[in-house]
């Protein structure tokens, strides 16, 4: 069983949801980087995505793409964000998945970009411009590794994708709540649990929610039917708006906390 499969075991355990971050490698700079990672490492978060910056995301909103585009004008590098990661392999991270685009991956060489990604720390990889049916050699070099390839599925997804993506995924299944691209909402749809139940007829993966989620009152409706959620623009947005690491930081643990401790308190609902 990998890392990431263990956090949603024991999740499942304690009869709750497990808790993502998501944060952007280098915003404002690498040094920031590491002392929000080791930051929601103490909040006890359940596991942590890591953004690599990127000048085309195809999926992520205003907040996420400013952030990216920061750390790019910072210059953030791929080696810079391995060389970090290795720093922290003592503080004992909870599992940390790299949310990276396929073209960053071939343009390093994708046998050496997951075999650095392995040693410097990494769980897993997410690749949201990778489609399934494609992904056949990351994955089986992922699986030599030890590193679980996450696929994210949209509400649009067709009956035979959903199919191919629920079969070349591991760790856990992205569940994307809405059509469009990331950033804060106020209220998730109707139609997304709807998609979570069918889902969880089709596979015994774990469903993990992201895009939309801000606020410990979206995670009720999702209760019972997820078994995780992936936050993104909300922390992103507490480092852009901090005057200094340390409110930095400070932001980004009391926010963490309250997530933790809502995903903690939750409890299936009838469905």
């Amino acid at each position: 069983m990998s890392s990431i499969s263990e956090v949603f075991d024991r999740a499942s355990r304690e009869s709750r949801m497990a808790f993502m971050p998501f944060i952007t490698a280098g915003d404002p700079d690498l040094a920031m980087t590491a002392k929000i990672l080791l930051t929601l490492r103490d909040a006890k978060v359940d596991l942590i995505e890591l953004g690599f910056p990127y000048s085309d995301p195809i999926a992520d909103g205003p907040v996420i793409q400013a952030s990216y585009t920061r750390a790019l004008n910072n210059g953030i590098t791929v080696d810079g964000i391995f060389a970090m990661m290795e720093t922290l392999k003592t503080p004992g991270l909870p599992p940390v998945l790299a949310m990276v685009s396929f073209a960053i991956i071939f343009r390093h060489g994708t046998a050496e970009f997951v075999a650095r990604a392995a040693k410097a720390g990494f769980s897993g990889l997410i690749v949201p411009d990778l489609p399934a049916d494609e992904a056949g050699d990351l994955a089986a070099l992922s699986k030599l590794h030890g590193l679980d390839l996450v696929q994210l599925i949209a509400p649009t997804t067709t009956a035979k994708r959903t199919v191919e993506i629920l079969n070349a995924s591991t760790g856990f299944l992205y569940c994307i709540s809405v059509a469009g691209t990331t950033g804060v909402r106020q209220e998730l749809p109707r139609e997304l649990i709807d998609q979570l139940k069918s889902l969880r007829t089709q596979s015994s993966l774990p469903l993990a929610v992201g895009f939309g989620i801000s606020s410990p009152d979206q995670l009720a409706s999702l209760a019972g039917v997820a078994d995780g959620v992936i936050v993104g623009s909300a922390i992103v947005r507490c480092i852009a708006e901090a005057d200094s690491a340390v409110q930095a930081a400070t932001a980004v643990r009391l926010f963490a906390e309250q997530m933790q401790c809502a995903v903690s308190h939750s409890r299936p609902s009838i469905i």
